[in-house]
């Protein structure tokens, strides 16, 4: 059976870590519901939106406040697309440490990308890396 809501989408640029997370938290959470998303999705996906942002603010912008962070969302039926874009330079997600590895246990970095590539069905760092697209799909 279809669902007649329209699907959701978003722009923002978030200037502020706190305020911005809890503003598209709110936003993602009713579209999500609207949506027929279960708990289980939901709270996959406020994970993963959490663990991009703040690695943007904190590692991508380095923490400068003169940075932003632009965070884009689109939501339907099926799926939950998000992107969230830093003004850093960028990075090669394949020289994060693994976070599992015994040598790598007591290194703080690399358990949010970790944890968004394992919550999400889709994840792509874009060249130069200062921009993630991350997709949930709905189990058929």
């Amino acid at each position: 059976m279809a669902n007649s809501v329209k699907a959701f989408r978003c722009e923002h640029t978030l200037r502020d870590l706190r305020e911005g997370l809890e503003h598209v938290h709110q936003e993602a959470e009713a579209a999500l519901a609207a949506h027929g998303f279960d708990d289980g999705a939901k709270f996959a996906i406020r994970l993963a939106i959490e663990e991009a942002v703040v690695n943007a603010f904190r590692h991508g912008n380095r923490s400068d406040p003169k940075k932003s962070v632009h965070f884009r969302a689109y939501i339907d039926d099926t799926r939950a697309s998000f992107e969230v874009e830093d003004e850093g330079p960028g990075f090669d997600p394949a020289t994060i440490p693994d976070p599992t590895e015994d040598e790598n246990l007591e290194i703080p970095s690399g358990r949010g990308v970790m944890l968004i590539k394992a919550y999400m069905t889709e994840v792509e760092y874009v060249p130069p890396g200062n921009l993630l697209r991350m997709t949930y799909r709905k189990p058929a």
